[in-house]
């Protein structure tokens, strides 16, 4: 009988790739690398947008509808498109294109009109568009609403009460509408809220197809304002349609300047060649002129052998022998040099060789004369000093 013996079991096959599994260690020192780089660069990104938000820029003016200075209209605007579509326009051109795309329930809002030409407030005029006038010029209401007229003006920072019987004043209520006032003829049919003194800071005159409000101030609009009093419920109710055309018309360019040349006349600039040619000539007729040398005669005239006999002097009367003998020997070696045909920096050596050559003299006898061992015999007395003289004389005739 014979039993058959099962095969043994197959190694565990490797894990995918051959590889071994990363371990807690090896994570440890991926982080430890890569900590430091990620953590720069978070940083680096968050300081950039920080000061991306920081140089956003927002334009500015009175009245400007993307302002968010105190002057700006950018609150009123914002609030106005939740529930309306609000189309900012920078020219006449670009307002009635604007009203002749929307739909009858529009209102043009108008601020700046001083930057418009009459001919561009008569077009405007003639669109029948339900309008608002904010602080207009005598132009503009002598375009958009016939018979009104400046008559006064109220403190800017005061609050009036509407006391009439239009339905935006009313139930806006008080307001800061404090600025210019104005007025109408009894038979215009214009409606004036919040009077004081000679006129209404609000008034409204209809001409049987369309409206036109005159609002005597926008500071009301501003983002200041707006919360103060009944300023934005006035604000919204006279701008009530589904389409706002806010108007803030951009400075006129300017074009075709004249240089400063050209502002002068012609006549006044051909003046300017006899009056420059006459300067001219009187420069060269004052100007100074070059004369001939003036010899001048030197204050004092000093030989060369006082300024010897001098220095001579000052060496005995302090007993300086030592520089004495120094200037003696210097003289006859800078005299001597150039004759024994040897270059100004020679050594000692080759010069006492060369003047022994010369004289015929022992050079020791010349090296002990020209440089002497300390102390200088030749320095001992007066005496010793002239002898030094007499020697050094004598070797020089030799040389002649």
């Amino acid at each position: 009988m014979t039993a058959t013996v099962p095969p043994p079991p197959a190694p565990a096959a490797p894990p995918a790739g051959g590889g071994r599994p990363p371990s807690d260690a090896a994570i440890a020192r991926l982080w430890r690398s890569v900590r430091v780089p990620l953590v720069l660069i978070t940083a680096l990104v968050v300081a950039a947008v920080l000061l991306s938000l920081g140089t956003e820029q927002f334009p500015e003016g009175y009245l400007e509808p993307d302002s968010v200075s105190p002057d700006g209209a950018r609150a009123l605007v914002r609030i106005m498109e939740q529930d309306r579509d609000v189309d900012v326009v920078r020219s006449s051109a670009d307002a009635e294109e604007a009203l002749a795309g929307a739909g009858e329930d529009t209102v043009l809002v108008v601020s700046l009109d001083h930057r418009l030409l009459p001919e561009e407030l008569d077009s405007l005029a003639a669109a029948d568009a339900d309008t608002v006038l904010v602080q207009p010029t005598l132009r503009s209401l002598e375009a958009f609403a016939p018979g009104v007229d400046v008559t006064g003006r109220a403190e800017a920072d005061e609050t009036l009460a509407p006391l009439c019987t239009m339905t935006e004043a009313v139930a806006a209520g008080d307001a800061r509408v404090g600025g210019e006032l104005y007025g109408a003829p009894e038979d215009s049919g214009a409606v004036g809220c919040y009077p004081a003194g000679a006129g209404e800071a609000l008034i409204r005159i209809d001409d049987g197809t369309s409206t036109t409000t005159v609002l005597g101030t926008g500071e009301p609009l501003t983002n200041t304002e707006l919360d103060v009093e009944g300023n934005a419920a006035l604000a919204l109710n006279l701008m009530a349609a589904e389409n706002v055309v806010w108007l803030r018309p951009d400075p006129p360019q300017q074009e075709g300047s004249a240089t400063l040349t050209e502002l002068i006349p012609l006549g006044l600039r051909w003046s300017l060649v006899p009056l420059v040619a006459a300067l001219g000539l009187l420069a060269l007729w004052r100007g100074r002129r070059m004369g001939p040398l003036v010899p001048e005669s030197l204050p004092v005239a000093v030989q060369a052998s006082e300024t010897t006999r001098g220095r001579a002097a000052l060496y005995r009367s302090r007993k300086a022998r030592d520089r004495a003998a120094l200037a003696l020997r210097t003289g006859f070696l800078d005299r001597a040099v150039p004759k024994l045909g040897l270059a100004s920096d020679a050594g000692d050596e080759a010069v006492v060789s060369a003047l022994a050559a010369r004289t015929g003299d022992e050079p020791g006898a010349l090296s002990a004369l020209l440089h002497p061992a300390e102390p200088d015999p030749y320095t001992a007395d007066d005496g010793a000093l002239v002898r030094l003289a007499d020697e050094l004389d004598a070797r020089a005739r030799r040389l002649r």
